[in-house]
């Protein structure tokens, strides 16, 4: 039995780690999507919409630029799997979900900043994709995608 350990260790190594990955991989997507639950909630009340017509009831003092940017990267197994599904074709689940975590975490940055300038409403929100890293200009599959999301806050008087 230990010459057969000895002699596969690599595949065993291999397999472990992708195993290790996996979990590791699954839990860091699970807090990330907890967080942005939590911080979707936390923000519900800003609103933001993609129309540079909606004006707010209230009279605005001032407008800025407000942005938020964030490179998500998907982990080896999930990689994995995704050059299989790309072989007989469909759905990749798992581009999908970093694309969707890539792009509230932008959206949610945007909202944070606009929050922090004392914006009442963010106008005219506009999302950019781009896919980065090693891969990206080799065309061998997504390494990591970055998404920049921006906008016109508007900032109410005070008083």
């Amino acid at each position: 039995m230990l010459e057969i350990v000895l002699n596969n260790l690599g595949l065993f190594l291999f397999v472990g780690l992708a195993v290790l990955g996996y979990f590791a991989g699954g839990l860091a997507e699970r807090r990330h999507y907890r967080s942005i639950r939590e911080r979707e909630a936390e923000l519900v009340h800003l609103p933001v919409v993609s129309s540079e017509d909606i004006l707010p009831d209230r009279p605005v003092a001032r407008s800025c630029l407000v942005t938020g940017s964030v490179v998500v990267s998907i982990d080896y197994f999930k990689r994995i799997l995704a050059s299989l599904r790309n072989l007989f074709g469909g759905r990749v689940g798992a581009y999908e979900t970093l694309v969707d975590r890539a792009r509230r975490e932008a959206v949610l940055r945007m909202k944070e900043q606009a929050r922090r300038r004392g914006a009442c409403m963010v106008l005219n929100l506009r999302l950019e994709t781009a896919v980065v890293g090693r891969s990206a200009d080799k065309k061998r599959g997504l390494g990591s995608v970055e998404v920049v999301a921006y906008g016109t806050a508007l900032v109410p008087p005070r008083g």
